[in-house]
């Protein structure tokens, strides 16, 4: 078929979605290969976990420890990178530098997941490959996991749609009882999460409802609850199954004028008032917006932010 006869399903600035199933993305497409690091000393590699899917991790390790003859333990984090579902990878270049950065600074092995996205695998494939990568992280099946991956201090991070798969993995290691013996979710991390709903929240603006509106049917286009899905709307129908969350602690990050404050403002209210038994907290960054961390690393809040992470993984 020509691609001039077809027809726009989904236009945005981001995303073009054609009747005959064709994408067009016009960011997050560019990536990055694995390798050492020269400034912070860090290893990465790929590792295809299901090769069904294609779905792979990119593994960080500060270089020393791999060297170092005394097989060190490390905090696991693993990391689901944002994009709204729809957009970027593990190997995009912002990702492997911020992951670069986190392993080296908090000292930690980091496994930054490459689940599939939206539309062509519509939900619940990001989290159903967000859930097989945390499995597979904590079984320690990879040498680096298995010699220098402490299973008992798992942490989950990530930023915006990765933010929401960390809120939902955490429900889903409720449910499903956990993990591996041995392993355990010590915390999680949610960096300017993606939530919505159909009822507005105090100081959320019409433009983030109607993106939201429009976005989420093509993420998730099986949903029948639409924007009070619980998997974006973890408030729908009251906080209870807040109290499933399986990890001690929550750390919930927002920005001054992120798009995505109030949500996240929300969220981390309804987990303080539900009833779990951990610990939340919230950090705010004065003067930023979404996600900036990744695009402005050395700035003073994006150092705060890093030092709050440094602090949050590294507490017993």
């Amino acid at each position: 078929m020509d691609p001039s006869s077809t027809k726009l399903v989904f236009d945005s600035p981001l995303l073009r979605v054609h009747n005959d199933g064709r994408v067009e993305r016009f960011y997050g497409t560019e990536t990055t290969p694995p390798g050492l690091d020269a400034v912070t000393r860090v290893a990465s590699k790929d590792v295809v976990i299901d090769g069904a899917t294609g779905v792979f991790v990119r593994l960080y390790i500060p270089s020393r420890i791999l060297a170092a003859e005394h097989k060190r333990k490390l905090p696991i984090l693993v990391y689901f990178h944002g994009g709204g579902l729809v957009l970027d990878s593990a190997a995009s270049p912002m990702y492997h530098r911020y992951l670069n950065s986190v392993a080296s600074k908090a000292a930690v092995l980091a496994v930054s997941v490459n689940y599939r996205l939206a539309p062509e695998h519509p939900l619940p494939a990001a989290y159903d490959d967000s859930w097989a990568a945390l499995s597979w992280a904590a079984s320690g099946v990879d040498p680096w996991l298995s010699d220098h991956g402490d299973t008992g201090r798992v942490f989950l991070a990530g930023d915006s749609g990765g933010a929401n798969i960390v809120h939902n993995i955490a429900i889903m290691a409720g449910a499903r009882h956990g993990l591996p013996a041995g392993a355990f979710v010590k915390g999680a991390i949610l960096l300017h999460p993606m939530f919505g709903g159909k009822e507005p929240v105090d100081g959320e603006s019409r433009e983030t409802r109607e993106i939201m509106e429009k976005l989420w049917p093509l993420i998730c286009p099986q949903s029948t609850e639409g924007l009070d899905d619980p998997r974006l709307n973890p408030m729908a129908g009251g906080a209870l199954g807040l109290r499933d969350l399986a990890c001690r602690k929550i750390l919930v990050c927002s920005a001054e004028r992120d798009h995505a404050r109030p949500r996240a403002a929300a969220y981390y209210l309804a987990v303080k008032e539900s009833g779990w038994r951990g610990s939340v907290e919230w950090l705010e960054s004065a003067g930023e917006e979404h996600v900036f961390f990744l695009h402005k690393p050395e700035c003073d809040e994006s150092l705060a932010l890093m030092d709050r992470l440094v602090a949050f993984l590294g507490e017993d």
